[in-house]
């Protein structure tokens, strides 16, 4: 019987090895935030979504649109500097520290046209993005989205 239960044991390792790395294998590394929302709350919990990614190893690009775009204005509106519990950072605060690890931010390709400004409005560091180019960040391979 020991020996029945030893094989059975083996067998069973031998089938979850390939399922495991298999897992492992789909793990995204690629992490795109598309933020549109105007409420504070949500925009700074994406960039903290953002950042765990980031720091979970995830390489992050976050594409702010309509009312978001204002987070990466060198004016925004004092909801974006405004800080948040419970650590008191604010979103345009957060966001900085994600572009500061590494994070690529650009506002849609829309967003400047329809404010009336142009691109020397924004902080530096961050773009008006190109959808070609944000087109094959959403398809690329092992890419999670997060909108909000």
């Amino acid at each position: 019987m020991r020996t029945y239960l030893t094989a059975a044991a083996l067998g069973l390792a031998t089938l979850a090895a390939p399922a495991s790395h298999a897992q492992e294998g789909q793990t995204a590394n690629k992490m795109v935030t598309i933020l549109a929302a105007e409420n504070p709350q949500t925009q700074l919990m994406s960039m903290v979504l953002t950042m765990q990614s980031m720091q979970a190893g995830a390489e992050a690009y976050v594409l702010l649109c309509g009312p978001a775009g204002d987070l990466a204005l060198k004016e925004p509106p004092e909801a974006a500097t405004a800080p948040q519990k419970p650590k008191g950072m604010s979103p345009q605060g957060l966001m900085q520290k994600v572009m500061d690890q590494g994070a690529t931010v650009e506002v849609c390709a829309i967003y400047l046209p329809n404010k009336g400004i142009e691109a020397d409005a924004l902080i530096d560091g961050v773009t008006a993005a190109k959808p070609p180019a944000v087109a094959a960040r959403l398809l690329a391979e092992r890419t999670r989205i997060m909108s909000f």
